[in-house]
């Protein structure tokens, strides 16, 4: 069974989909995976820098969801 590329693009964007639609405090937070003020000049964690990307993903799509509604 293989892959083909639109295969791989539908998994990529059921993937962001599923990041986008993760609720902060409701299921981050409870997990301990919601965001904190830290120093900014501090190395950051890996679990930082992935609640960072969820953060940016759930911002991204949102931006994009308020251009298509406004059109």
């Amino acid at each position: 069974m293989a892959i083909g590329i639109f295969g791989l693009l539908e998994v990529m964007l059921l993937f962001v989909n599923a990041i986008a639609i993760l609720n902060e405090d409701r299921f981050l937070a409870k997990i301990g995976w919601g965001r904190q003020v830290s120093d900014p000049y501090a190395q950051e964690s890996v679990k930082a820098r992935l609640v960072n990307l969820i953060s940016a993903v759930r911002t991204l799509m949102r931006s994009t969801l308020y251009l298509q509604g406004c059109s």
